[in-house]
């Protein structure tokens, strides 16, 4: 490339990092080793793309001179703020070397700068013949080497590099780097210069400290131009390493607050905040329908076992196997109510609806488990809290939080009437709350059956008879779902009347 006399810059190639395709911004390099300080004419030369190699050699630290000690130093580097400008505009250059801190000469030695693999490239016997075949003094060699640095026109940006050059000479990164904001800068020039050691001790610093979000935003964006070994832990930290992690994680929160806190009910309660606040109500519907499934077949399999003809023959202890499988049943009962509250919550309870309506084996062992007398001293709670997962999921169908189809509307009733009239007739003494609880629920059984077809209403409606009570007035949920029938079912005769009548018409006509 033939360089003419004058002062010219052109850019360097961007600095390509090995795994990746982001560069650096262009640095410009002047290097001239034939004229004097005062009289410094600059010509370019654009060194070629670097590219880090998987290792680089640890160079001696100078031993003749400190950092900008003009006195010994071979070197001179310039660092100016890169900010554009009109060539020919002398006022705006003028300007721009007249700011603080703007343009930065300093004196430093080439066998330290070599560190870099920047320099190194720029220092190298080929690239320095190459600007003696441009123009250079081939007598040169003892003369000065002088750099110039364009630098981001930001804040700090000069400091930046002038503590990075600092540490070619004193290896001090423990003292130099202590804030996140600090390695993140310092990085940025380390990285543009290629400083091997000044790399590892900013990524080491990252790695261990916590970072703000802003501060996660400038690291996610540095990652790509560093190399695998040196990125993983940093990309660990901020991505996930499988597609559902997020997931996991959810349902890893919910079984610890269900199973593994003795504090359960602020544990809940926090982990409900999280799935109300969550992003994906989608996610958050796949993880509480997994968990519900869970809950509801432990709670399935501990009846079914303790209400099995043949339990008594399986084991040497039996009382004691049915003592525990109540206890069972009635924990996982507790952990079945809260998920049902946080799904109809999230209005992600379709699932669960249809699965609790098809639960003709389930309902069947609770008949059973409520007329023996073992549950009372042991889990006398657990027929209130089956019957509140019915009530909560029965009451967001009738209301219309869950749209269910008919068949599921039916089955829900007609599975899970049997259990309620159960849980009447063997619960005893009766509890005011319980009495509330009965009533709610047969009041929401009613409203369902409203909403089926007469013939699924009419069968249904005969097994609701157990709601009425000695005093009739007691009883008007009952009262109005039989006057409502009755009503339909009229008007269904007189509809077929007044439809026949107007067929006969026609065919008379």
């Amino acid at each position: 490339m033939k360089i003419g006399g004058g002062a010219t810059g052109v850019a360097a190639k961007k600095r390509q990092r090995i795994g990746s395709s982001n560069r650096l911004s262009s640095t410009v390099a002047v290097i001239d080793s034939s004229r004097s300080d005062e009289n410094l004419d600059e010509c370019s030369h654009k060194p070629s793309a670097l590219r880090r190699t998987a290792s680089h050699s640890h160079l001696p630290i100078s031993s003749r001179g400190a950092f900008n000690d003009s006195a010994s130093a071979d070197t001179v580097l310039r660092l100016y703020v890169d900010c554009p400008f009109d060539d020919d505009d002398a006022e705006s250059i003028s300007a721009v070397d007249s700011l603080d801190q703007s343009d930065v000469q300093i004196y430093l030695h080439s066998d330290v700068l070599r560190r870099c693999e920047y320099f190194e490239t720029l220092l190298s016997e080929r690239w320095l013949n190459e600007s003696k075949d441009t123009g250079g003094d081939s007598g040169s060699a003892s003369k000065m080497h002088r750099f110039s640095l364009g630098v981001p026109d930001t804040p700090r940006s000069i400091d930046d590099h002038i503590t990075v050059l600092q540490l070619l000479y004193t290896d001090d990164y423990s003292a130099t780097i202590d804030s996140v904001s600090t390695a993140l800068s310092l990085l940025e020039v380390a990285l543009k210069l290629i400083f091997e050691e000044c790399i590892k001790a900013c990524v080491r610093f990252l790695e261990a400290v916590p970072w703000t979000e802003e501060e996660e935003k400038r690291v996610f964006s540095l990652i790509p131009l560093l190399r695998d070994e040196e990125s993983k832990d940093l990309l660990a930290r901020v991505a996930p390493i499988k597609h559902d992690s997020s997931e996991d994680m959810l349902r890893g929160l919910i079984r610890a607050a269900l199973h593994n806190h003795t504090n359960m009910a602020f544990v809940k309660a926090f982990v409900a905040k999280l799935l109300r606040d969550f992003s994906s109500k989608e996610l958050a519907r796949r993880v509480l329908d997994r968990v519900f499934e869970m809950s509801l077949k432990v709670v399935k399999e501990s009846l079914e076992e303790y209400s099995s003809p043949d339990f008594r023959c399986d084991h040497n202890d039996p009382e004691a196997i049915q003592r525990l499988n109540l206890h069972t049943a009635m924990t996982n009962g507790r952990h079945l109510l809260w998920l049902v509250e946080r799904m109809i919550e999230l209005r992600v309870a379709d699932t669960a609806v249809k699965e609790w309506s098809n639960q003709v084996s389930f309902t069947a062992d609770l008949q059973r488990a409520f007329r023996d007398d073992a549950w009372r001293n042991y889990v006398p709670g657990l027929p209130a809290v089956v019957l509140r997962c019915t009530c909560k999921l029965a009451n967001a169908v009738s209301t219309g939080t869950i749209l269910a189809d008919r068949q599921v509307r039916m089955k829900l009733v007609k599975h899970w009437l049997p259990v309620l009239i159960a849980c009447k007739d063997n619960v005893s003494p009766m509890m005011p709350n319980h009495k509330a609880l009965y009533l709610e629920l047969e009041e929401t059984f009613l409203r369902i059956i409203s909403t089926l077809p007469l013939s699924d209403a009419q069968e249904l409606l005969q097994q609701c008879l157990s709601f009425s009570t000695r005093n009739v007035e007691d009883c008007p949920h009952l009262i109005s779902a039989f006057t409502t029938w009755f009503r339909r079912a009229n008007r269904s005769h007189e509809q077929k009347d007044l439809g026949a009548r107007k067929q006969f018409g026609d065919w008379a006509d």
